[in-house]
């Protein structure tokens, strides 16, 4: 047996655990944001704008995440990944608390808005180096034949925080009156978002850094306008990494955050009813994500990409005709997206991290993944629930379908990547 394979058949499980959790906590605080949105609008903002405005709130932050993608990501190439990570998770975790205790509207006036804003951004801006600084640590520590699998860890704790996000609405929706939810109960999920991020501090600070971060960080500090580097030496990978998340970031906001408020507030759907199609999607997300990432070491990315882009350009719009009260047709909406959209989430730290050499890694992946993400996933929300307000709802759908067949020509032009070295 190879050292290679001697490697991979003993997982380092606590290590991958504890680089993943960070984007599972700050993933899950970002979902609960938009799940219950509906009933802390008004704390926040007055009028009947107060929807529109939470979720204008939500799109602002993600126009941080691209800055702190850059920061957070040029920290890490840096100064490592462990202390870029430690930093990422202390402010995520402590953006969620602050959102827990605000006072509202109706006690501070305004100054409730701009708390509130200011909490997102400090988010934003975590989020920004989380994402693509665990994504470079788990690719970076994975023996080449299984990177596949080591990056299914990534998905895999976040969707077991999306699970336990979609569970709390669950409960909360079951056993809580719309007015207490919209008076207190909307709290608690950002409460336990805080708590959950003091667990994963303990977890990240036993971490070591990576082999290659160690050899490569003298190459990273002799670099000079990195940023400017990405785009004159690696235009090609940076066009790639857009158009392929572009698709991901769209899937994600669609089935994760999206489609709860605008199920519930636009299709009459009812809240428990989501909650209940969510959590067994999402179970069924986790399940998929290791099985994924072993197919993608064994047939390679590139195929599994270009079959998740087709089928969501294919079956978008048909399934936003499922949208309507009633758990079977939700559970089918939720389940053939979430499904498919594995097929991407399982690998994404590998097929990111393959793109950029190790001293532009972090800065790579943080600068252009998250000015995607802010630019397709922030305004996801709001466009959907503009597109509903103006009696075109099905718009948004078909803006996802030609975002697919955009994101399938551009997968084409990906090298295959399976068990090549890190650069």
């Amino acid at each position: 047996m190879s050292q290679d394979e001697a490697v991979a058949h003993k997982l380092p499980v606590r290590t991958l655990v504890a680089a993943s959790i960070g984007n599972a906590i700050e993933w899950y605080d970002w979902t609960i944001y938009t799940a219950f949105s509906v009933y802390f609008a008004s704390a926040f903002f007055p009028g009947e704008w107060a929807l529109i405005n939470t979720l204008a709130t939500f799109a602002l932050a993600f126009f941080f995440r691209p800055l702190g993608g850059w920061m957070l990501g040029r920290f890490a190439d840096l100064r490592g990944r462990k202390t870029a990570m430690l930093v990422t998770i202390s402010l995520m975790a402590g953006g969620s608390l602050i959102i827990g205790v605000l006072p509202t509207f109706e006690s501070i006036g305004w100054l409730a808005s701009i708390l509130l804003i200011l909490a997102r951004i400090g988010q934003g801006l975590s989020l920004g180096g989380e994402v693509s600084n665990a994504s470079a640590y788990l690719a970076e520590i994975a023996p080449p034949s299984r990177r596949g699998r080591y990056s299914s860890f990534f998905y895999i704790s976040t969707g077991a925080a999306l699970l336990i996000a979609s569970l709390l609405g669950f409960l909360l929706t079951s056993v809580l009156s719309e007015d207490q939810l919209t008076s207190y109960g909307w709290r608690i999920p950002f409460i336990v978002g805080g708590v959950l991020g003091l667990v994963g501090m303990w977890l990240r600070r036993t971490l070591t850094e990576t082999e290659q971060y160690e050899e490569n960080k003298t190459k990273a500090k002799a670099l000079k306008n990195p940023l400017m580097l990405t785009l004159r030496e690696h235009p090609k990978a940076v066009g790639q990494l857009i158009g392929f998340s572009m698709l991901s970031t769209l899937c994600y906001y669609t089935f994760f955050s999206a489609l709860t408020p605008f199920a519930v507030k636009n299709r009459d759907a009812d809240a428990t009813d989501v909650f209940l199609a969510l959590s067994i999607a999402t179970a069924l997300f986790i399940a998929l994500q290791y099985p994924m990432g072993a197919v993608s070491d064994r047939y390679g990315r590139k195929p599994q990409l270009l079959v998740w882009s087709a089928a969501i350009a294919i079956l978008i719009v048909p399934l936003s005709s499922l949208v309507r009260p009633g758990l079977g047709s939700l559970l089918v909406v939720f389940c053939v997206g979430v499904g498919l959209y594995t097929a991407m989430t399982s690998i994404a730290p590998a097929i990111m991290s393959e793109l950029f050499p190790t001293e532009l890694r972090g800065l790579g992946i943080g600068a252009w993944y998250n000015l995607t993400v802010a630019v397709f996933g922030g305004t996801a929300p709001l466009v959907i629930q503009a597109f509903a307000e103006f009696g075109i709802a099905t718009g948004f759908f078909w803006y996802i379908a030609v975002g697919a067949v955009i994101a399938f020509f551009v997968i084409r032009t990906l090298p295959e990547t399976r068990a090549t070295e890190l650069r």
